[in-house]
């Protein structure tokens, strides 16, 4: 069938099938266009055209697409056992268990495993309750948990939330990044602060160096757990294993997703110290799921770890990151009316706009160049570049051109208004 035939059949699925408003918000962004196919760092879609993927699942494809190392795990996994008994033990979900324990900070030693990093969150929330007897749970402005009914409680936007109100009881929000707001709320009654290292739908915001063993010290103090959310910011992303990492802080939970999977199955996880997980362990079937830990997606998780770890690259989104950031900065100085600041930690990158409107052309102007990006779900103004880790400096350098040009038009357009 002619592949123009085909993308506009997909087209029409979406729009009555699934949500018309958002084929008319991609129509808007210049993203008309249906993936057909990737590999590496390049999605092509019907008409052959190809794309750099900067966007990158927001976090999933640390590995970019189709890594060939994860295929394999994950083939030879799928020939043997796809999915569990649930009964008998499973190689692959212990051995990744193990493995979690070696590279996630300090004493972290008990994972579990669901399908995303929602599922991770809730988990956490879960785990933080029953082991204090506590309810309330401190979170961030402008954070993002995830959208099921408990990571929403914590997500901290208006936006998501109003319409299910009333969600769990007992949430708190304080801005990010400001240890007194913590101070001032946390006490004897508090069961969790729950945080990003650094926000990334909030519009990748790094905060003070000071700010996370802030954090642990008022937990400590307060008997309350940390639960850090490395969902978006793990496994390399910031250019260390886990951003917690560049702070020294070990937390209480740790939750993990997007990238663990290598870009080929959905897994997420959360990780907490053996004390923590007491009650899980007094009742084993307190948290549960039919899917989670299954042999294909641990498969995949073991697979991506290891070529993190064996193609060192937390030190290349580390090298990379810079070059990338730098670039970006120079565009921002030459186009100050358009881009505010430029931050980031590796290849974790937002440039942030004057003004909401024009990333709409900046975007499209990127798209019809052949680079996909996005903006941060809860700043607009916000345009996040995430590639994958294994992006090559000709393909930065390519991104780079393409986002100076973009920028230009968007000048030009704030000057002919």
């Amino acid at each position: 069938m002619d592949n123009k035939i085909t993308g506009n059949k997909t087209a029409f699925y979406y729009e009555q099938y699934m949500n018309p408003a958002m084929v008319r918000l991609f129509r808007l962004m210049g993203l008309s266009s249906v993936a057909q196919e990737a590999s590496g760092c390049m999605i092509t879609d019907q008409d052959g055209k190809e794309y750099i993927d900067c966007l990158g699942g927001y976090g999933v494809f640390s590995l970019g697409h189709r890594h060939p190392r994860v295929m394999e795990a994950v083939t030879l996994q799928l020939n043997k056992m796809p999915l569990s008994s649930k009964i008998l033990f499973d190689e692959s979900t212990g051995q990744l268990a193990a493995i979690l324990s070696t590279i996630t900070p300090g004493d972290l030693q008990y994972s579990f495993f669901g399908n995303s990093g929602a599922e991770a969150v809730e988990g956490a929330l879960k785990l933080a309750r029953a082991y204090t007897g506590r309810k309330k749970v401190i979170a961030t402005v402008n954070s993002f948990h995830g959208k099921t009914m408990g990571a929403l409680s914590a997500t901290g936007r208006n936006l998501f939330r109003d319409p299910f109100e009333p969600l769990l009881a007992g949430f708190v929000h304080v801005p990010f990044g400001i240890t007194d707001a913590v101070e001032n709320v946390i006490d004897t009654d508090t069961a969790a602060v729950i945080v990003e290292p650094i926000q990334g739908e909030g519009g990748i915001i790094v905060p003070p160096d000071d700010y996370l063993p802030a954090l642990r010290k008022l937990c400590d103090t307060y008997k309350a757990l940390l639960i850090i959310d490395e969902v978006q910011t793990g496994l390399g992303r910031t250019g260390a294993m886990f951003a917690c990492d560049h702070y020294g802080v070990t937390p209480d939970i740790l939750t993990t997703a997007k990238a663990l999977g290598g870009g080929i199955m959905p897994i997420g996880a959360f990780t907490a110290l053996p004390e923590v997980w007491q009650p899980y362990i007094i009742s084993p079937f307190l948290h549960t799921s039919t899917f989670g830990g299954n042999p294909m997606a641990c498969a995949a998780a073991i697979a991506t770890i290891t070529v993190i770890i064996e193609e060192g690259l937390c030190q290349q989104s580390t090298i990379k990151g810079e070059y990338l950031l730098a670039g970006l900065q120079r565009i921002s100085n030459d186009f100050p009316g358009v881009i505010r600041e430029v931050r980031g930690k590796g290849l974790m990158i937002g440039v942030e706009l004057c003004e909401e409107g024009i990333g709409g052309v900046i975007m499209a102007e990127l798209i019809n160049q052949g680079v996909l990006v996005a903006y941060t779900l809860n700043n607009p103004k916000v345009i996040r570049i995430e590639p994958p880790l294994i992006i090559s400096f000709d393909l930065i350098d390519q991104v780079l051109d393409a986002f100076d040009t973009s920028v230009e038009a968007a000048y030009n357009l704030l000057d002919d208004l």
